[in-house]
């Protein structure tokens, strides 16, 4: 690490500190430690051969990159240089760092006009800035760039990262090379499909290298992060793209090839290089095909709607209007709930969610105790984006019990099993949307109430093996999973209960 490394290092620690974590996750601002810029520019470099660089950053914060750039031998190559950075202030602190080294743009990246053919290497970690933080006419602007200029609709909820990947474009000369230190996320969710079609279809991809997501590149972000490579040319061959997962670039822990007419039909791609193309057939059965998969209730304010006994009986409350409700997934240990004989959970502390459809001048006629409890939740909860969108703001969605729940967030490692834990319900409490609430389908038949059928459903769900479920589901930094409902659907279930076996209940 030479000396100008260290100034910029003592910098970027300086202006970090000057701004809290929540305004720098608003922007985006995620610092690429230098180690890991050495790593990805190292192997851009490998990619790029003997060619002059032409270098873009079109992100450029302090200049992590550039610094690794010029701190390895092959910066001696450097023909150009160009760096866009919106933040004032620490673009300011890189144009004393690099001086005439490099042309540094003060400025929105997204709103430059593009310069055809300025780079042969753009390497960068663009702002991971979700969709909400985005100014509509903003979004709709960009939207329609990118439909005219590659004829890609690019979904309303993708992040800043995914404009930055195809707003880049234009600026590569052909053959360049780029390398995007991105979120994985896009490699799972429906936004991801139009960087993937890009990858796919606009440019040749060569690579991508996840990182384990038990080991954060970033400190301040729960994001899993991948390095994206991809060269600007397009080719109509059935080649393969190398995935590669943990470890570092030049030692990944697995490595597998993965044709392109794999990645066109698949639409999960973390399930490689752990996994292969999937071997599945239209006669496999799903869970989906047994389960009604719905997610649990969001109230607005849990801290509000759900009360223990002792809220209940501290504002006169009573049960007319009160529904049994499970607790979070992270109170709740057991993986069976039982009920007592008005079919209330038999479990530690029990909760009732406050679930009435009256009007309320009825409340405040046929129940003046809830009536004045709502009263105190009308300046602060009523407000809420969830509960102002409903006809009455303390009305819940309408849920029926179900036999079998998921929780749907966990962490797991090799050693501790699923990250997803299968509940048996034989209770009439409901469930929040830290939950999905399964319902088993009619099939050939009525509906399989007994319980020892469902016993049996809930046993083989409780028995798929961990890497079923998580190669449908997706993944943030520090290993925690995430599987939605139509993800769970998707998991292959081989049930020993065949739907014509259902007619007998």
């Amino acid at each position: 690490m030479n000396k100008t490394e260290r100034k910029r290092q003592s910098i970027q620690t300086s202006l970090d500190d000057k701004r809290s974590a929540e305004y720098r996750r608003r922007l985006g601002q995620f610092a690429t430690p230098f180690d890991l810029a050495s790593e990805i520019i190292s192997y851009g470099c490998i990619l790029l051969g003997e060619k002059r660089i032409k270098f873009l950053e079109p992100a450029i914060g302090t200049g992590s990159f550039f610094s690794a750039l010029l701190s390895s031998e092959i910066g001696k190559n450097l023909e150009s240089a160009i760096g866009i950075e919106v933040d004032r202030e620490i673009g300011t602190a890189a144009q004393v760092l690099w001086g005439d080294k490099i042309d540094l743009i003060i400025g929105d990246f997204t709103k430059q006009k593009p310069i055809p053919g300025a780079a042969n290497l753009l390497v960068s970690n663009p702002p991971y800035v979700r969709h909400h933080y985005i100014e509509g006419k903003t979004k709709e602007a960009l939207r329609g760039t990118i439909a005219r200029t590659l004829g890609i609709n690019l979904s309303g909820l993708a992040g800043l990262y995914c404009y930055f990947i195809l707003l880049a474009h234009e600026w590569l000369e052909d053959n360049a090379v780029s390398g995007w230190l991105i979120p994985s996320e896009f490699m799972d969710v429906n936004y991801g499909d139009a960087i993937k079609t890009y990858l796919l279809d606009k440019v040749r991809l060569i690579r991508i290298h996840r990182y384990d997501p038990a080991s954060a590149q970033f400190d301040d972000a729960m994001v899993s992060s991948a390095v994206v490579w991809f060269s600007n040319r397009v080719t109509d061959e059935d080649y393969e793209v190398e995935f590669t997962y943990g470890g570092s670039l030049s030692k990944p822990d697995l490595t597998k090839s993965i044709k392109r007419s794999i990645l066109h039909a698949e639409h999960k791609w973390t399930r490689f290089p752990e996994n292969g193309a999937r071997k599945s057939s239209s006669s496999d059965m799903r869970i989906k095909d047994m389960f009604e998969i719905k997610r649990g209730i969001a109230t607005g304010d849990n801290s509000f709607f759900i009360l223990d006994k002792s809220r209940i009986e501290k504002h006169g409350l009573c049960f007319d209007y009160l529904t049994p409700i499970l607790p979070s997934p992270r109170h709740l240990d057991a993986t069976e709930i039982h009920a007592d004989a008005d079919g209330n959970p038999l479990i530690d502390n029990p909760l009732f969610l406050i679930n009435c459809s009256l009007p309320d001048y009825q409340i405040k006629e046929v129940y003046p105790e809830l009536f004045e409890y709502l009263q105190t939740g009308l300046n602060t909860v009523a407000s809420r984006y969830l509960c102002k969108s409903k006809r009455y703001w303390y009305k819940q969605e309408q849920r029926k019990p179900a036999p079998i729940l998921c929780t749907y967030m966990g962490r797991g490692s090799k050693g501790s099993g699923s990250p997803f834990r299968f509940i048996m319900n034989h209770s009439n409490a409901i469930a929040s949307n830290s939950y999905l609430m399964l319902y088993p389908k009619e099939l050939y038949g009525e509906p399989p109430h007994c319980c020892s059928v469902i016993e049996s459903m809930w046993g083989e769900l409780c028995n798929l093996p961990s890497s079923v479920l998580t190669s449908e589901s997706r993944i943030y930094g520090g290993g925690l999973r995430k599987i939605e409902p139509k993800e769970l659907g998707e998991v292959i279930y081989k049930s020993s209960i065949a739907p014509l076996q259902l007619q007998a209940f």
